[in-house]
């Protein structure tokens, strides 16, 4: 070997040796950021594998939800008695992204992670958080919700776009029968109804199911830059408008009252919704103590109290208020979202 082509070996060990020294270098780093970050926000709640499911087991009322947690957990259904929130979580192995539960059944959203993209996909689980049947999903999971009977279940995905602040997104809101898999795919196909005559209109969203029983729901429909909360019939395939500005309407336990996100004049573009709570019999609203920007579909703990989430240190927060605008929010446990009661 002549000295040019020495010299030329020479440079290129060096550089490979160079390369490889920056490499470990740059993942010693992140590991080292890695640590960094637990150490300065521990894992959160204490959780641990187990046994979860859908029914109390005679173990007392039981709160569900996505357990956001740094650690092997995360992601997972997790379970905590529901009069101790804050206390050490039971993790079930099921990962979700939305989630939701009633009488034994249960709606997971989950992501599939694939080489070139991920897809997505609504998959209906028994008592014991086993899988009866998915449906494809055809974009990313926002809202689910299972009726008060178990026999339905609901969810509602963006087909474009990743957030209901603009008007530059579409979603896709299907619900099924979990006792024949009847697949109501998509709930754009049902008729509009606005003040009694159908409405003729091509930019219909649909989004937030929230169950009376097995035939009757409410939903927000958007269309003309407005939304609108509708009452659905799942016999009759209609959507009938009750009331403007009403967004992820949610169902108090007895009936009468629905909890949602409201558009308040004057706050940011990003930031536009506070907590209310409509009387359907009046159409009364009611402004919650939540004073904070609300961007998810509340839960009702009882016919008295609103959870709901709002962003945390590890992703997300549980939060609760009383729906009658008095008191004050307080959360109720960190590293959360995604809420169920059961029990």
């Amino acid at each position: 070997m002549n000295l040019q082509n020495r010299t030329r070996v020479i440079v290129l060990l060096v550089a490979v040796l160079l390369l490889g020294a920056v490499g470990t270098g740059a993942v010693l780093y992140a590991a080292d950021r890695t640590a960094e970050r637990d150490r300065a926000q521990p894992g959160g709640p204490a959780v641990h594998s187990g046994r979860v499911t859908l029914t109390d087991g005679g173990g007392g009322r039981q709160l569900l939800f996505r357990n956001m947690a740094w650690g092997p957990q995360r992601d997972e259904i997790t379970t905590v008695p529901a009069d101790r929130p804050d206390g050490p979580r039971t993790a079930s192995g099921v990962q979700c992204l939305r989630f939701h539960a009633a009488a034994g059944t249960g709606i997971c959203l989950q992501a599939v992670h694939g080489a070139l993209e991920d897809t997505y996909r609504a998959v209906v689980l028994d008592d014991h958080l086993r899988e009866r049947r998915s449906f494809p999903a055809a974009g990313i999971p926002t809202r689910s919700r299972v009726s008060p009977s178990g026999h339905l279940a609901a969810w509602t995905v963006f087909v474009s776009g990743d957030s209901y602040a603009g008007t530059n997104f579409s979603t896709r809101t299907s619900v099924v029968d979990v006792r024949d898999w009847n697949l109501r795919e998509n709930l754009e196909d049902f008729t509009v109804l606005q003040d009694g005559h159908p409405l003729q209109a091509h930019d219909i969203n649909i989004w937030g199911v929230t169950f009376a029983d097995d035939t009757t729901f409410y939903a927000t429909v958007a269309t003309g830059g407005q939304t609108h909360l509708v009452r659905g019939d799942l016999g009759a395939r209609t959507l009938t408008t009750l009331h403007d500005n009403v967004e992820c309407p949610s169902l108090s336990p007895d009936g009468t009252r629905v909890a949602y996100k409201k558009r308040v004049p004057g706050l940011s573009a990003d930031a536009p919704w506070r907590l209310y709570v409509l009387d359907l019999a009046t159409m009364t609203e009611t402004a919650t103590a939540e004073h904070r920007n609300i961007d998810d579909q509340a839960l009702w703990s009882d016919d008295h109290t609103l959870l709901y989430a709002l962003p945390g240190d590890y992703g997300a927060d549980l939060w609760t208020v009383p729906a009658d605008g008095t008191g004050s929010a307080a959360r109720v446990t960190t590293a959360a979202v995604a809420p169920a009661y059961l029990g």
